[in-house]
């Protein structure tokens, strides 16, 4: 048997080269893609905490569904054309990113529980650790990061 010790330098190089955890699905917008997308985000959770180790709770995994639901629901909603859904992870971050057709950036409007609809930004907003929409040249990228480590020590 060859074993090797990596210590120091060495497994830092070693634990930087490590690739997180990807998976993506295009989804056409007919009825019931939004409910595959939930199923991806749900196997790519499950692969996450097997594989990385990742302590999500019910918390949070609830907050990543919620999130993968809003954001693909605006692309079905505003957009004219297939949406792509990517899911990265490792055991400190979660990114959620939505890629769809239109380039008109989503709003987020003040909070008015009277105002029906137009909450999902606000939603999205309110329990992801970071957000960013940009223009990208097929159209609009929007993406939500969730910082496990933060939520470990605050839960």
């Amino acid at each position: 048997m060859n074993e090797q010790i990596i210590s120091g330098a060495g497994f830092a190089a070693l634990a930087d080269s490590v690739q997180p955890l990807r998976r993506a699905g295009q989804f056409s917008g007919e009825p019931g893609c939004i409910a595959d997308a939930r199923l991806l985000a749900v196997q790519f959770l499950q692969q996450l905490e097997a594989e990385w180790l990742a302590t999500l709770g019910e918390r949070t995994s609830g907050d990543l569904l919620l999130v993968v639901s809003e954001l693909v629901t605006n692309a079905e909603r505003h957009s004219h054309g297939p949406y792509l859904l990517e899911l990265e992870g490792t055991d400190r971050q979660v990114v959620v990113t939505v890629y769809d057709s239109s380039s008109v950036l989503p709003r987020r409007y003040e909070q008015d529980p009277a105002r029906l609809g137009g909450h999902g930004m606000e939603i999205v907003h309110a329990i992801a650790d970071g957000l960013l929409a940009e223009r990208v040249p097929v159209g609009k990228r929007v993406q939500a990061v969730f910082d496990l480590e933060r939520r470990r020590i605050t839960t």
